[in-house]
């Protein structure tokens, strides 16, 4: 049987085809999702040493510059919170990555299950979350922004008066 207005090839091998030109796009997406962790971790770097650094100068500044404490305050209050929204939004993009990274692997298993033979890529497991970068970036994200809350409530707000 041909596949008509083709070149006379097998279903089946039409099918193949297929299927290899969809592994290649599936293997190309994982790849874009494993870099975007990287920029999403360099970008929040960026941005979090940028709004904590504006609060320190806002800190260290302030008097001199003839603000008030308590706009100092706010002042200070409101880059934290800027910098918590940016690492909130952060960890969104990564969980939403390793979402698609886990149904890019799964669609990645089903082709190669049908078309190579059933087992020869072995499906993500989330028991294996303690493997994975995305895991280590999150925990890092969190503990950065506890770390600039606690120094914040315990050292610079109080200091401000």
């Amino acid at each position: 049987m041909t596949v008509q207005g083709g070149t006379g090839s097998e279903p089946s091998a039409v099918r193949k085809e297929f299927a290899l030109e969809r592994y290649r796009y599936i293997l190309q997406q994982i790849q874009v999702v494993n870099e975007n962790a990287h920029r999403f971790l360099a970008i929040y770097q960026t941005l979090a040493t940028s709004l904590t650094g504006a609060a320190l100068a806002l800190f260290v500044g302030f008097r001199k510059w003839g603000i008030s404490p308590t706009a100092a305050r706010d002042g200070v209050i409101g880059l934290l919170i800027l910098t918590t929204v940016v690492a909130g939004f952060t960890i969104t993009l990564i969980i939403a990555g390793a979402l698609s990274w886990l149904d890019y692997r799964n669609e990645e298993c089903d082709i190669t299950d049908e078309i190579v033979g059933p087992g020869f890529r072995q499906r993500p497991q989330v028991k294996n979350l303690l493997r994975w970068n995305e895991t280590y970036i999150l925990l890092f994200i969190l503990f950065s922004a506890a770390v600039m809350w606690t120094l914040a409530l315990v050292y610079i707000l109080p200091a401000i008066g």
